[in-house]
């Protein structure tokens, strides 16, 4: 019989705290631990555990010599519990929010290159503005980040370069040019690459950032020369501060090294190499009061940052500046970075 139909039948006789102790055990690996984290007797969530169990009729878990491992059931079942919780906390939120000041948890999804510029001055913003929300923040690339939106696993997220999709909205940020990178030389840097030396310059960059690029060089009939991909953002930028490797990353990925004059940015003059940010959400769920004001806030501290130079090549370099994103278009990829 099909776990679907079993929860359907199971769900007039579960309660919310065996689906809770279910998905805490799940998320621990250990009963034991469970146990001391929900401050309950241990035979209590086996039992807990014996009764879901037999209302779906089938095993959730495999007792191990150490903790517990999820059945294929188990996993399936898991996902339903986490989805009912996340609901069931946003609907609590609503509630609490309704009377006054927006409170409540919100998951936001966060890429390598993004979360590093936006996070600080966005937990600044609500501490100030709304200390009573409460924030989770994930992190994963845009691909991962735009499944778990329409998972629900996450409340929005901010993205680059999305496919359109009816599931997930997304709102534009902003435009920034994809640069090159090297350290810094005691001698005059070059003012620009054009399409033909970056073709044949072997640089370093995320898998993403590599597929964005090639896409927008086909009309140039040009490719990345790609020495390596790293999807690892600090080790690109210690490869680049040592002088071991150039780097094709967006304009704000190294802006404080650039800065500093410890790193060079240097556009491609002969092509508008860019990635669009965006802030997506999902498209069909009605958006908590303190899901509205987080956006808020995104928006606001993207709009300082672009105001202070970030998403901009340091003294109007080629004149290539951030721009205000468009409304994105499908692409073959979706941008991981």
């Amino acid at each position: 019989m099909p776990l679907c139909y079993l929860t359907k039948e199971a769900n007039r006789f579960m309660d919310l705290r065996g689906i809770r102790y279910f998905v805490q055990i799940a998320e621990l690996g250990s009963i034991t631990r469970a146990a001391q984290h929900l401050r309950v007797a241990q035979p209590a969530l086996s039992r807990h555990i014996r009764a879901l169990e037999e209302e779906l009729g089938a095993p959730l878990l495999l007792r191990l010599p150490r903790g517990v491992r999820l059945t294929t059931a188990g996993r399936q079942f898991l996902d339903h519990c986490q989805r009912i919780l996340r609901e069931l906390d946003r609907a609590q939120d609503g509630l609490r929010s309704g009377g006054g000041a927006a409170q409540g948890r919100v998951i936001l999804g966060v890429s390598p290159t993004t979360g590093p510029l936006l996070l600080p001055g966005v937990v600044e913003r609500m501490r100030r503005q709304c200390p009573q929300i409460s924030l989770k923040v994930v992190d994963g690339f845009s691909n991962q980040l735009y499944d778990w939106l329409q998972a629900g696993r996450a409340d929005i997220a901010v993205l680059t370069n999305p496919v359109n999709s009816r599931s997930v909205a997304v709102t534009p940020l902003i435009s920034e040019p994809i640069v090159v990178y090297a350290k810094a030389q005691a001698r005059a840097s070059r003012r620009f690459f054009t399409v033909a030396e970056l073709a044949r310059t072997p640089v370093v960059s995320t898998e993403a950032i590599r597929i964005i690029a090639d896409e927008q060089l086909q009309r140039h009939r040009a490719r990345v020369s790609v020495e390596a991909e790293i999807d690892a953002v600090e080790a690109i930028r210690r490869l680049v501060l040592r002088g071991t490797s150039i780097a094709l990353m967006p304009v704000s990925t190294f802006h404080e090294d650039v800065a500093a004059g410890d790193i060079t940015a240097t556009p491609v003059a002969d092509a508008n190499i860019h990635r669009i940010l965006t802030l997506g959400r999902q498209a069909e769920r009605r958006a908590s009061a303190a899901v509205d004001e987080v956006v808020q806030i995104m928006t606001a501290e993207v709009r300082a940052l672009a105001e202070d130079g970030v998403f901009s090549l340091p003294g109007g370099a080629a004149e290539k500046t951030a721009t205000r994103a468009p409304r994105p278009r499908k692409t073959r990829n979706q941008e991981q970075a």
